[in-house]
């Protein structure tokens, strides 16, 4: 697909360029991130939670109720961003967390950040808003915070998730990521989502949507994974110069469940470098490897369902990295993509052949 820009439009994107790489730049620097002010702006004019809580937990291992109980005590920790989705499954359990919360008088609807997702089954435009009216149905919450297109590739249309055929090949769909954007542009204007995202896509995708002709509403976030080990330079500055905030999931590394993650990689958290950094301010390996990305404005969405580690995951704004400590990290980078998502690597839109 090709897009012309016209100069007004060029124009525009300059000016976002030059406010959000300041924003960055002063951002990348600062140590005086805390656990009250720990958020950044969106260009959208609304802003993100740094640290967040994802939710994310296989349905066919995972209890029920077990989201909803570490959605309660996250909340009780003093986490404001949950990252969910459709296809996890347990949006009514992360959205009956939440509403108790609002309940009891422990926060308010305007404290809590939720980002949801549009599967690959969803992208035609008449499907973009019936799935995100799904999950709010499901959450039983008027608007979400941030509403992502959960990956480019599209998958044949409806509520089977994962389509088949009767060899046991995925069934793809050409879909137009363009149109997919104006019909959550819609949702949008239509009040039932306060920002519109992206997840796991590379520069050319990115660049599709912002010189689409007529762009309404910019991405104001990309979730793409994000550590130490796969620090994602490139994407990152691609981002900031055009106002888009990384959002890393997968932060501590992933999971060593062989059914989708590449078990050739190392467990990063047992790297030396980031152990002995903790030791230094009496943190573990995780929290040094949380406290790298959100001091370079990466917001972060560590999931656990153990309350020790929800709570250790949260206490990462007490302490700031020197110059040193952060050059020191950038260097641990091996471009070790633990989610790769292989399966789907035959797909014409599948995101990681290019470099960024």
């Amino acid at each position: 697909m090709t897009c012309t820009q016209s100069t007004s439009v060029k124009r525009r994107r300059h000016i976002h360029s030059r406010c959000f790489v300041n924003i960055f730049h002063i951002l990348r620097g600062a140590m005086n991130l805390t656990a009250k002010s720990h958020s950044v702006p969106l260009s959208d004019g609304n802003s993100v939670p740094l640290m967040g809580l994802g939710t994310y937990g296989d349905p066919r291992t995972t209890p029920k109720g077990t989201a909803y109980e570490s959605v309660k005590l996250a909340i009780d920790v003093g986490y404001r961003h949950f990252d969910g989705a459709l296809v996890y499954f347990n949006e009514h359990e992360v959205g009956q967390a939440i509403r108790e919360k609002i309940a009891d008088g422990t926060v308010k609807r305007e404290d809590i950040y939720y980002c949801g997702k549009l599967w690959c089954t969803y992208h035609p435009p008449a499907m973009v808003r019936p799935a995100l009216e799904k999950t709010l149905k499901t959450l039983q919450l008027d608007y979400v915070d941030l509403y992502i297109i959960e990956l480019p590739i599209a998958f044949k249309p409806g509520d089977v998730f994962y389509p088949k055929d009767e060899n046991g090949k995925y069934i793809y769909h050409d879909a137009d990521l363009c149109a997919t954007w104006e019909a959550l542009e819609a949702c949008k204007d239509a009040g039932l989502v306060k920002s519109l995202g992206v997840s796991n896509f590379n520069r050319r995708q990115l660049e599709l949507i912002l010189k689409k002709p007529g762009l309404k509403h910019r991405p104001v976030s990309n979730q793409v994974e994000c550590h130490p080990y796969f620090t994602q330079p490139k994407l990152l500055e691609y981002c900031r110069q055009n106002g888009i905030v990384i959002v890393g999931y997968s932060p501590l590394g992933t999971s060593r469940d062989a059914s989708w993650v590449n078990l050739k990689c190392p467990p990063m958290l047992e790297d030396e470098v980031l152990v002995d950094i903790g030791r230094k301010y009496n943190k573990n390996s995780a929290q040094v490897a949380l406290r790298f990305n959100v001091q370079r404005g990466v917001v972060v969405i560590p999931k656990s369902f153990t309350g020790q580690r929800i709570d250790e995951n949260f206490q990462i704004f007490d302490f700031s990295l020197t110059d040193e400590e952060m050059k020191a990290i950038e260097g641990l980078n091996k471009n070790i993509r633990f989610v790769e998502l292989l399966m789907w690597s035959d797909h014409p839109e599948y995101p990681f052949h290019d470099d960024y």
